[in-house]
């Protein structure tokens, strides 16, 4: 098994991916309007949540919005894991 301070490590190339997908849509974003791409960074994420699911149109937008959300969730539980190491009184 993986140690704990190392699961914190594979959550960096998970969440390169998803910065990736997620500035595809961005840029697509900008590309519609420039206002869209500001409210999108302005929001933090919550116009671009919209724009992502209602707007957003691209020949593998599916794949797009997996490898946007999927990858940042599983590194988000990845570095909340090896982040309790970090925890003094945290460790066995």
């Amino acid at each position: 098994m993986a140690s704990v301070p190392s699961l914190s490590l594979l959550s960096l190339p998970l969440s390169l991916i998803g910065f990736v997908c997620g500035l595809i849509i961005l840029i697509h974003a900008f590309q519609n309007a420039i206002w869209k791409g500001l409210l999108c960074l302005v929001t933090g994420g919550l116009f671009m949540l919209y724009y992502a699911f209602v707007e957003f149109q691209h020949e593998k937008k599916t794949l797009i919005l997996l490898g946007w959300f999927l990858p940042n969730l599983l590194s988000l539980g990845l570095f909340l894991i090896g982040g309790v190491g970090f925890i003094p009184g945290m460790r066995n």
